[in-house]
């Protein structure tokens, strides 16, 4: 058992508090192995009859009494330890009956019994690098972030891919399985058989509405992020959220949130779903910083979408989509165009080089200015519905990054030069790139403060209603709804978890965490109390240690 105490809580409003309730520590004996070394703790455990169900990057499951964080099972899935996994995390396990099911960053699917953890019977272990029309080249490369969807008897998985080393990257299938048997039921290809380009993968939360008979894919950009030239067109189905018939895969609708993406603006955020005036609705965000309010039947926007004209392309061989779609409500969520007087002044001169046309300035040799950065905008963290008010609530960040686009020829040489930014090669492309933040001599973003914010749309009216400051840094994480309608969420690189009012933003609490929470929290009920529970792993930034606690607290006024 790993259980210990957590001691420090603060809140800020009497109305409202929070009393420590237990901690439990994930750490397994490959991360001990490893010295530390391993991807983020971004779990939301999953509540059923008193119990807690987890999982980690690292392939550990565990079973917890909830109340209390006892450990009752702990089974180890023996991940393999030399795969090279970059940022992937394990977000958690889906329940069906008595049994779990979830993926591993190494790529596979299993079932385990909730009771005991035991291996299901007659499902077997589904290795998911099978099978697909191109499979990866290494260990790390295809794994899975997100935990399976359920949908009546099928199970339904996306998966991860590493992004940016090459054209031909893995592709990024989406497949159901039975549930008992573990046979392939169906397949939802987003790429055409004959693309050159791989990825188009869901690695976000697919999103299951039973009751509508859909599923709902967030479907990430092709490979590689930022040169389209070998993929020309719009890259139908990439980028886009995708309606399918459950029982079948077959396409019902879909809406693509950005043509030909060449700036990495996945469909992060699972879509959320809620209802406009008793219709049933359904939110999808963006990178970008759209917030696109749809019929969850139709895909029909609820407010409206317009095409606008974008800036093209002068990077040789690269034909950028003419336009891109524009919600008409709600306006943007973060700022998508700087101008020198926004800038810091340490930061002015290197501005001045760059290409800076807004939102959609196409990548280029010279550097250009992409507004907001390829982490968002909107991130994987999504959007909560408050329903009480209405209200759909979303984190977002304000950091611009620079694209640079680095002919082939020339992609070694500047890796040696530029140590600190991130350069990636693209074989298969003409051009290799390079990205980084923003940012000033002394490492902060060279725009004012809140890079990061919390933000929330009116569903009835599809405005925007209120945006706060999240923290003192950028966020990455999700949030909750409690039962009396407070949203909780981490997500900011400080370490606190924090209560706001979803009706008008104003924060209700904050209580210290070990460090910040990159995780969705969850709350549930057990006997007369209700509680909150947030994956406290940090961000891996020098401000946010790592860490593998699991954190409970008891919700009281």
């Amino acid at each position: 058992m790993r259980l210990l105490l957590l001691l420090v809580s603060v809140a800020y409003a009497a109305d409202l508090k929070l009393t420590p309730a237990w901690t439990y520590d994930t750490r397994d004996s490959t991360e001990a192995a490893e010295g530390g070394k391993r991807p983020a703790l971004e779990v939301t455990p999953v509540y059923d009859a008193g119990r807690l169900y987890l999982s980690t990057p690292w392939g550990t499951v565990a079973a917890l009494e909830a109340a209390t964080g006892r450990e009752i099972w702990r089974v180890d899935l023996k991940v393999d330890p030399k795969g090279w996994y970059g940022d992937f995390a394990s977000r958690g396990v889906s329940l069906r009956g008595t049994r779990l099911y979830l993926g591993t960053v190494d790529g596979r699917l299993v079932c385990l019994e909730k009771a005991d953890g035991a291996r299901c019977a007659g499902f077997g272990e589904i290795d998911l690098t099978k099978g697909l029309r191109r499979g990866p080249r290494y260990v790390g490369e295809y794994g899975v972030t997100s935990a399976p969807a359920i949908f009546g008897d099928l199970v339904v998985t996306g998966s991860a891919i590493a992004d940016n080393s090459r054209l031909d990257m893995a592709t990024g299938e989406v497949r159901a399985f039975d549930a008992m048997t573990g046979k392939l039921r169906w397949t939802f290809h987003p790429l055409p058989a004959e693309s050159k380009a791989g990825a188009a993968n869901t690695w976000s939360r697919i999103v299951s509405d039973e009751a509508s008979g859909l599923v709902f894919l967030p479907v990430g950009s092709a490979s590689p992020d930022y040169y389209g030239g070998e993929r020309p067109g719009d890259n139908r189905y990439a980028n886009c959220v995708v309606a399918l018939n459950g029982k079948t895969g077959a396409v019902v609708w879909s809406f693509q949130t950005v043509h030909h993406d060449i700036w990495d603006y996945d469909v992060a955020s699972p879509p959320e779903l809620y209802l406009y005036k008793g219709r049933k609705a359904i939110a999808v965000g963006s990178k970008t910083g759209h917030l696109f309010l749809l019929d969850r039947m139709t895909g029909e926007p609820i407010f409206g979408v317009e095409e606008r004209a974008v800036p093209a392309s002068t990077t040789p061989g690269e034909v950028a989509a003419r336009t891109q779609p524009f919600p008409l409500k709600p306006p943007a969520l973060v700022k998508q165009r700087l101008t020198e007087t926004e800038i810091d002044p340490s930061c002015v001169e290197s501005f001045r080089k760059l290409r800076n046309e807004g939102i959609f300035t196409p990548p280029s040799e010279q550097g250009s200015l992409i507004v907001p950065g390829n982490i968002g905008g909107m991130h994987w963290g999504g959007a909560v519905w408050a329903a009480k008010d209405k209200m759909l609530v979303i984190p977002v960040n304000d950091l611009p990054a620079v694209i640079r686009m680095i002919p082939q020829a020339r992609f070694r040489a500047a890796r040696a030069e530029y140590p600190n930014r991130e350069t990636t090669e693209q074989k298969g492309t003409a051009y290799a790139m390079s990205r980084e933040f923003l940012l000033t001599p002394a490492g902060v973003p060279c725009v004012a403060k809140p890079w990061g914010s919390l933000v929330g749309v009116n569903t009835e009216t599809g405005e925007i209603a209120w945006k706060v400051k999240l923290g003192e840094w950028p966020n990455l994480g999700g949030l909750t709804v409690s039962k009396a309608g407070y949203v909780f969420v981490g997500a900011d690189f400080g370490a606190f978890l924090r209560a706001f009012d979803p009706k008008t933003g104003a924060r209700m609490g904050e209580w210290a965490l070990p460090t910040s929470a990159r995780a969705k929290p969850m709350t549930f009920e057990e006997g007369a109390s209700e509680y909150v529970v947030v994956a406290a792993g940090g961000h891996d930034a020098p401000m946010s240690k790592i860490d593998t606690k699991i954190v409970a607290f008891r919700i009281g006024k």
